[in-house]
């Protein structure tokens, strides 16, 4: 029986010929990942446990993202335990204030990930580095600790829905679309424990950063992890970031798969999540006139430069509502230089937004944009439950970063053709 690329890239780091579905074993981890909230947790389960060292101090990676800068006690505390674990066992790639960024856009850039290489981080959004053809999910601390000891974890082998994407996106159209799409089609379990592999013609036409937002959101659809294969773009995109040897995986001919979905992308319009569930899909055309008192832009999920370009192409000239804050958030200082040296950053300030340093900040509800009673958000982040963003009576709409400029714009939900 074939496999598909997850179940190989399992295979071959249990030091298996083949494994099958549903199937536990015990796998090799190329790199574990914690953040300043979940960090502190494995931490202490880890000395919890006895354990006096980790298992590799390259490959371990520490990111101080969610509360940092530091927007109180607590949180200044919780990343102070990070930076004294990491002092204690030299860790290599502890990212800080001033050399951080949000975590699944950072390790990419870094080169942490690549091609192949099986990938833990305890956070649910690991599963971005599915883009570049890698395995990686999230976990939680405790397996996290187990993972930053030995250089090993758990799991159990999952089964696969394979998406065939034909076609190509249309103008203002972006992977945010497709990936809310696709959850509006099968709903927020319809992968559940499941792998998502995109094949079909129509990947290369998908850039690298449509591919990092699509598997970012694997997750919201209950997927174990989401997977593309690797080709010109990715091998493109990892140049210069890798310097070790990587391995290609690719599925078998005759891999099965539980399902199969066909997504023809050239027929997409971009789609909207209303509350408060990212399942809860509307095209544009279908929403209606929705107010909205803030358009945040940015995350794991649309914090690149390729949204802060389309974001500075809708702004340029134009000018943010007066009702509406808008919040443009760089995902990493590398992404915060190439806007200023392109000029992006003073076509926002100049629209009327404000550009804060790379942080989650507002998205999980953190600081830099939090809702009161009764306000609505457009925002490119990747969940929108009850009070995620701020007061429980809040609402958040998820969209492109496309969306999301144009709305702030309008001062309601809008595309950029409906701009004046």
């Amino acid at each position: 029986m074939g496999m598909t690329m997850t179940q190989k890239i399992l295979a071959a780091h249990a030091g298996l010929e083949s494994v099958a579905v549903g199937q536990l074993i015990e796998a090799d981890v190329d790199l574990t990942l914690a953040n300043d909230i979940t960090g502190p947790v494995a931490i202490r389960e880890m000395e919890k446990a006895g354990f006096d060292k980790v298992f590799d101090n390259t490959k371990v990676a520490l990111v101080m993202d969610h509360f940092a800068p530091n927007k109180d006690i607590k949180s200044a505390e919780q990343c102070l335990t990070c930076r004294e674990f990491s002092k204690k066992h030299h860790i290599v790639n502890f990212f800080d204030v001033g050399a951080m960024g949000i975590e699944h856009a950072l390790l990419p850039e870094k080169g942490l990930t690549a091609p192949g290489e099986l990938i833990i981080g305890a956070d649910s959004h690991t599963c971005t580095y599915g883009a570049l053809g890698a395995f990686s999910t999230g976990v939680g601390s405790t397996d996290l600790a187990a993972g930053m000891a030995t250089g090993k974890a758990w799991f159990k082998v999952p089964g696969a829905i394979r998406f065939t994407l034909k076609g190509k996106l249309s103008p203002w159209v972006s992977g945010k679309d497709v990936i809310l799409h696709i959850i509006g089609k099968i709903g927020v379990d319809g992968a559940l424990y499941q792998s998502m592999e995109f094949v079909g013609e129509g990947v290369s036409s998908l850039s690298m950063d449509d591919r990092f937002t699509i598997c970012n959101m694997a997750i919201e659809a209950g997927a174990k992890n989401g997977i593309f294969p690797v080709d010109d773009k990715t091998m493109a995109y990892i140049k210069d970031r890798v310097h070790r040897p990587i391995t290609v995986f690719e599925a078998d001919p005759d891999a099965e798969y539980e399902r199969e979905i066909e997504i023809d992308l050239s027929a997409l319009r971009p789609t909207i999540a209303c509350p408060h569930l990212p399942e809860n899909t509307k095209t544009i055309d279908e929403l209606g006139h929705i107010e909205v008192q803030q358009s945040v832009i940015g995350s794991c999920t649309n914090g690149r430069i390729d949204d802060m370009r389309v974001a500075a192409e809708i702004l340029k000239g134009r000018h943010v509502a007066p009702d509406v804050r808008a919040i443009i958030i760089p995902a990493t200082q590398e992404v915060y230089l190439q806007c200023i040296e392109e000029g992006l950053t003073k076509i926002f300030i100049q629209a009327g937004a404000i550009v804060s340093t790379p942080t989650c900040g507002p998205c999980l509800g953190g600081h830099m944009g939090i809702l009161a009673h009764g306000e609505r958000s457009i925002s490119t982040t990747n969940r929108n439950f009850v009070g995620r963003m701020g007061h429980i009576t809040s609402e958040i709409y998820l969209a492109s970063p496309a969306i999301a400029a144009a709305s702030a714009v309008a001062g309601y939900i809008c595309a950029p053709d409906d701009l004046e």
